[in-house]
Formats: C-alpha cells, structure tokens, sequence
C-alpha cells in the first residue's frame, strides 16, 4: 500500500486572554492523539476528574495559582505530521514570554472564551488581550493565525454565539489587516472539533482544528536573500585528520540565503573578504546549508572573526545603519521613554542602543496611531533607535532574522522590549 507523505513539523502556539482554556485545549490535543502516558494521565486527576491543564502547567506556582506563567511546549505527532506545541501564557504581564514564543512559530491558534463576552450582542467588545496577542502576532509575521472560539458548550445559543463573535474578529481582523486562516467554534473540555468534529454543531460544517493544522504550511526560509551568516561560536585549530583541516571553524545559523562552497564572503564590521572552503552540518557533513538551518563555515584563510560577527555575501547589497526606525512591543514594567539608554541584541551581536524618539503608540481598541511621550508596559509603539556602531539589518516584513532585536535593560538585565525593524 502506498505511504502518506509526512509533512514538516510545525511549530504553533496558543494565545490569548487569562483563562480561555489554552492548556486546557493542549491537553485535549494530547490525550486524544494518544501522546499521553497513562502514569501521566493518572497523575493529573483531579476528585476523580482529569485536569487536562495539568498536563502543561509544570511549574509549582502555575499549579498552585491555576495560571500559565512560562511557555511550556509540548510534543506530539498524528499519521500526517509532528506537532510542537507552545503554550503561551495570557497575563499581561507575561507577554514577553508570549513574544519570544510566537516569534518562532509557524502558527498561531489565539483562543476566544465565549463566555467571557456579550455574545448575545451583534457589536460585542473583544477582550484587550485577545486583540493585544492577535496584533502582536501580525507584528511578529506569524503566517498562519486561527482563531478557536472555546467554551461554546457553556453559553445557552452556541451558534448563536459562534455567529457574533466570528463577526467580531472578522471586523477587527479586516481594520487591523490580520488575514484569518480558519475560525472554529470548539470545547476544549468536553473535545469537540478539536481532534474530531461535532458535525452540524454551531452550523459549522469544516474541518477539526487537528485536522486544519495538519494541513498548515511551514514557514518558508528566507533562502531567496543575500547570505547572512550570524556567529555563535569559533571552534579554535585542530588537528590536520579533522575535516577543518587545522583551520577554525565558525558555527551559528544561517539568517538568510545559502552557504555553500566557493562563495565569496565579507565579515561585518571589518569588511576583510575571504572564500568559503567548507560548509558543515551539525554532524560535520559538508553540504551546503540554507536559511533557518545550523551550520559549520570554514574560510580559505584566517580572518579576524569572533562572536557576534557575521558573515555576509560578497557581492551583498544589505546596508549598514546607526540609526533605525522600528516598531517595539514594549515589555519592562518601567515605561520606554526618550534619552534611555539599553543593550541591542541583534543575531549575536550586543551594541548600545539609544532612545531617539517616540514616534507614536498603537492605541489596541481602536487602532489608530497615537502621539506619545512613553510607552507604557505591554505597548506596541514607533520608535528610532540610534545605536553605537553600524548594524546591518533587513525589513522584518523581508526576514525575520536580519529584521528583529531585543533590547535588554543596561542595570536589570530584564528583556525590555522586541523590537522588529520597518520598513
């Protein structure tokens, strides 16, 4: 008999609100798919009920409180492909860790409680965090974004209910220029149209979100692009048997583009050329090695060439810059204000970064650009950094890797802010 092709693994998290029923709705993914051990299963009863939220809560205070506090990704595979799974937490305060996990991700699923709505209202109001996350995951290119309206067994007119509140996303989706790949209406609780479908039930008629997720696209690796090559890590000489031949090699992953044997390189800030002589996998087979995907570079020579530096196409047309205009979601609990001063991370590369100006706030409710002095915890907002020295950067909207930073409090050492370079 002839085999289903496996798809590649997809990375999705879900977001949204505090109590929408994220774990809740990861759990069910688990146990329906058979991806949990029965001495896990048991260890999560709760008065003779099984707490499927447990199954992704692991932190003590997380139990305690009955909250998600940090992304827990979890594993687990169906006939057409892997899953990998983030579960991001729904407090405003946690928002950075919804960040760096939607920062990776293929797919997003953003959760809409039902219950916690005016459902019977043809012009019902979205919770804040709801349209805070789904913003955020148009800032951060998310490809694919589904929305699960959840809980519908517990409100007295679920189609009903399913009815409004799709319109309700659907307008902000079209205001905000948020294009929606699917809405489902679900339980996550009781597990309808999560792994299979309740036919009829709400007057949908699609497809289980199991089933649209299988069917989800990987995020395509920005291998059109120039070569940009970000250095993590110099493995010094060795001897003459080793496949670097006595020369160093320079690991890290690929940003953009393709590394590949013979390629004339430039190392950025010092500008010396050489010519790649082999590329490594992480098994040290030489090959050529695209976006998005780890590697080993050995040059033709020796170049002054460390942490943090990268290497670029010879021929590469990218522009370095001291002065940028991003868009920032804002993390700290102290407020962004003009003249501050913190640490860039970019790739590998750490440089000062000052505050030039704000140019405006993103006001979430009604979308529209605000004037600002400060941005306040958990804002998205425009801003021009100036920097220390050069950096060499891309669009976000172009890659993703060239395209993002964080910039890290110089005292706290907190991440203040995710930053994502425009246009």
């Amino acid at each position: 008999m002839p085999t289903t092709a496996i798809r590649a693994a997809l990375k999705f998290i879900t977001c949204g609100s505090v109590d929408d029923g994220k774990s809740t709705l990861i759990g069910r993914l688990l146990v329906d798919t058979k991806a949990v051990l029965q001495d896990h299963l048991a260890g999560v009863q709760r008065q003779g009920e099984t707490d499927l939220a447990l199954l992704t809560d692991g932190l003590s205070a997380e139990r305690e409180q009955g909250i998600t506090i940090d992304v827990a990704y979890r594993y687990f595979s169906t006939e057409q492909r892997k899953f990998i799974i983030g579960d991001a937490p729904g407090h405003e305060q946690y928002t950075r860790n919804m960040v760096t996990a939607a920062s990776s991700a293929d797919a997003a699923v953003v959760l809409v409680d039902a219950t916690k709505v005016d459902w019977q209202s043809t012009s019902l109001a979205l919770l804040a965090q709801t349209r805070r996350h789904s913003l955020l995951l148009q800032l951060l290119r998310v490809p694919t974004i589904i929305f699960a309206i959840n809980k519908l067994d517990a409100v007295e007119q679920p189609e009903v209910a399913f009815q409004h509140i799709a319109q309700a996303l659907q307008l902000f989706a079209d205001d905000a220029g948020i294009d929606i790949h699917a809405m489902v209406p679900l339980s996550a609780l009781k597990g309808w149209n999560v792994v299979t479908t309740l036919p009829g039930w709400c007057g949908y008629s699609g497809p289980s979100l199991l089933s649209l997720l299988e069917d989800v696209p990987v995020t395509p690796s920005d291998e059109e692009a120039d070569l940009a090559f970000a250095v993590q890590w110099v493995e010094k000489f060795h001897d003459s048997a080793t496949t670097s031949q006595g020369r160093r090699v320079y690991w890290g992953k690929v940003a953009t583009g393709v590394a590949q044997v013979g390629a004339t390189v430039s190392v950025f800030p010092s500008g010396q050329q050489a010519i790649v002589k082999e590329v490594l996998t992480a098994v040290r087979l030489p090959t050529s090695v695209s976006a998005g995907h780890s590697a080993g570079i050995v040059l033709d020579r020796e170049v002054d060439l460390s942490r943090g530096d990268w290497l670029m196409a010879g021929d590469s047309s990218l522009q370095a810059s001291q002065q940028l205009d991003v868009t920032v979601a804002w993390l700290d609990d102290e407020p962004l204000v003009p003249g501050r001063v913190y640490w860039a991370l970019h790739g590998h590369h750490w440089v000062k970064a000052k505050v030039a100006r704000i140019t405006d706030r993103l006001d979430i409710h009604s979308l529209e650009k605000l004037e600002a002095s400060e941005l306040p915890p958990n804002a998205i907002g425009h801003v021009q950094l100036s920097f220390q020295q050069p950096l060499v950067t891309l669009p976000y909207s172009r890659s993703r890797a060239l395209g993002s930073m964080v910039l890290v409090d110089t005292s706290s050492h907190k991440t203040s802010a995710a930053v994502m370079v425009q246009g």
